[in-house]
């Protein structure tokens, strides 16, 4: 028997930075995603953003990596909103993301967090956003390549 613990904070951005989320479509696109993370038998704790980009608090399945996850979540939420907002046929997903662990003891924390996060966004940018993110969890990165 194998007992396991996954717990994650994720942020993925839309296309080039492009605004699409409105208030509608962000409350259906929190609810489609968390069925897409049940279906792949892990848990959304919470899910939220602004118009630019979208977080997700989520209890993981050890069954399948975490690139597939993002990969399976970002392509059927971007046809979904293909298929459901006549407005938005050429909206995607950049091809990135990150991924932080979390422990238990702060998941209310981080799910606060992203609940508040069209609060935080009238004070910070995804970009410090980001870039505050990557250094509180010591992530290297190369600022050239992190907005493409």
């Amino acid at each position: 028997m194998s007992y396991v613990s996954l717990k994650y904070h994720l942020v993925f951005s839309t296309k080039e930075r492009r605004r699409l989320s409105t208030t509608d479509i962000r409350s259906r696109l929190t609810q489609y995603i968390g069925g897409i993370i049940r279906d792949l038998g892990g848990k959304m704790l919470a899910g939220n953003g602004p118009e630019d980009h979208f977080h997700v608090a989520a209890i993981l399945t050890q069954k399948l990596a975490l690139m597939e996850v993002l990969k399976i979540v970002k392509c059927r939420s971007s046809e979904w909103i293909h298929d459901t907002f006549a407005g938005a046929r050429d909206f995607d997903w950049q091809d990135g993301y990150s991924a932080f662990t979390v422990s238990h003891s702060v998941i209310p924390e981080v799910i606060r967090y992203v609940e508040n996060q069209l609060e935080h966004h009238r004070k910070m940018t995804f970009q410090e956003e980001l870039i505050a993110l990557l250094k509180r969890h010591e992530i290297d990165y190369d600022e050239r390549y992190i907005w493409r």
